[in-house]
């Protein structure tokens, strides 16, 4: 599953984290977890999860035995929302590096 189109425009490594938290939307993902889902270094995926938590578009957990990122509502498609499909730009955008 992708993130909502509004969440696409982002940075290339935000927009990577976001689509493999909306994938699991309930259990998040530990760190680790998403850097085996995005192919960024840890510096990258550092300055996204911060940038994304600034912008309110994660939710952060930290239990007692480890910490789990989650994707704040909004940012999860309805799945019965037909919107939510990647156009043809998107996915030219998606395949084209920018």
């Amino acid at each position: 599953m992708r993130a909502r189109r509004e969440y696409r425009d982002r940075d290339a490594t935000e927009v990577e984290v976001l689509d493999a938290l909306v994938d699991r939307p309930e259990d998040g993902m530990t760190v680790f977890e998403l850097r085996s889902h995005a192919d960024v270094s840890i510096h990258d995926m550092e300055e996204a999860l911060e940038s994304l938590k600034d912008d309110d578009l994660i939710d952060v957990d930290e239990t007692v035995d480890r910490t789990v990122i989650k994707p704040a509502d909004r940012v999860i498609p309805d799945p019965d929302d037909q919107s939510t499909d990647q156009s043809f730009l998107d996915e030219l955008r998606d395949r084209l590096p920018f």
